[in-house]
C-alpha cells in the first residue's frame, strides 16, 4: 500500500506530461503522507483541472482529519463497497493523481525493513488512478483524495514489496493516453483499468522524511504498554483498644 510519494509540483512538467498548470499560491510538500495536503486533476465540463485536496478520503459523514490516516488507499476490488469511498465511485468522482515517485517497503530475510524509491525507468511522471470527495464548508469548496490499489502478487518489480506473508498491491498506474478515459468513462466500464502497470520501473533505498521517523516514533510509543504500577500494600486495620 502506498503511503507516501512525492507529487509533481513543477508546472512545467504537470503541464508537459498532464496538461495542467498549478496555481502559484497553492504551496505543496516535497514528499506527501497521509492527511497532508496534495493534488489531482479531475475533468470539469471536459476540461482537467488542477485541484488541492488531503491525502486520505474524507466521506460525507467522516471529516475529521484524522480519518485519512486510513482512507489513502482504496482497493480497487471494494472501492465501490467501502463506506469511505463507495459514495465517491458512484458519483463518478475519479481523477488522476501526478507522482514523480512512490515509497514502498521492501523487507529482508532478517525480518527489517527499509523504505524504496520507486518511480519510472525514463524518469517521466506518473499517473495514478484515485476517487476523491469534494464539499463546501464556510463558503469555500473542498476536497480530499485517496490512491487506487491492485493486487500485485505476480508483478515482476513490484511483487518483492511489502510485508513477507502479506498481499502484495500497487497503485493503479494510468498510461497518458488513457486519464481523460478514466475519468470519464461510464461507471460500468471503469474496471477495465484495474491493471498491474506493465511498463518498465526501478527502485532504490531512500531514506525517510523527518515527519514519518517523527510518526513511527508516536506509533511505537502509543503500542509499548504502560508500566505497571506496583500494587500498594492493604491498609492497616485500625488499632483496637480495650475498654479496662
Amino acid at each position: 500500500m502506498c503511503a507516501n510519494y512525492i507529487p509533481v509540483t513543477r508546472n512545467d512538467l504537470l503541464l508537459a506530461h498532464f496538461g495542467v498548470q498549478r496555481d502559484v499560491k497553492t504551496e505543496l510538500p516535497t514528499e506527501l503522507l497521509p492527511q497532508g495536503m496534495g493534488s489531482f486533476i479531475r475533468l470539469v465540463n471536459g476540461q482537467r483541472e488542477f485541484e488541492a485536496g488531503v491525502f486520505g478520503l474524507l466521506p460525507a459523514w467522516r471529516r475529521e482529519l484524522k480519518h485519512g490516516r486510513y482512507t489513502y488507499n482504496a482497493r480497487c476490488e471494494t472501492v465501490s463497497t467501502v463506506a469511505s469511498f463507495k459514495e465517491s465511485w458512484k458519483r463518478g468522482l475519479r481523477c488522476v493523481i501526478p507522482a514523480e515517485a512512490v515509497f514502498e517497503e521492501k523487507y529482508h530475510e532478517d525480518h527489517t525493513h527499509e523504505r524504496w524509491r520507486i518511480e519510472n525507468e525514463d524518469g517521466s511522471p506518473m499517473g495514478i488512478a484515485g476517487v476523491y470527495s469534494q464539499w463546501v464548508e464556510g463558503g469555500v469548496e473542498k476536497f480530499s483524495y485517496a490512491m487506487l490499489t491492485v493486487n500485485c502478487d505476480a508483478h515482476p518489480f513490484y511483487s518483492q514489496f511489502h510485508e513477507p506473508g502479506h498481499e502484495k498491491r500497487m497503485p493503479i498506474f494510468l498510461a497518458p493516453g488513457d486519464y481523460d478515459e478514466w475519468m470519464s468513462c461510464p461507471l460500468a466500464q471503469a474496471s477495465r483499468f484495474f491493471e498491474m502497470w506493465a511498463g518498465p520501473l526501478v527502485g532504490n533505498p531512500a531514506a525517510r522524511p523527518k515527519v514519518e521517523r517523527a510518526r513511527r516514533r508516536e506509533g511505537e510509543q502509543s503500542q509499548a504498554k504502560p508500566a505497571k504500577t506496583p500494587k500498594r500494600p492493604p491498609p492497616e486495620p485500625p488499632q483496637q483498644f480495650g475498654l479496662f
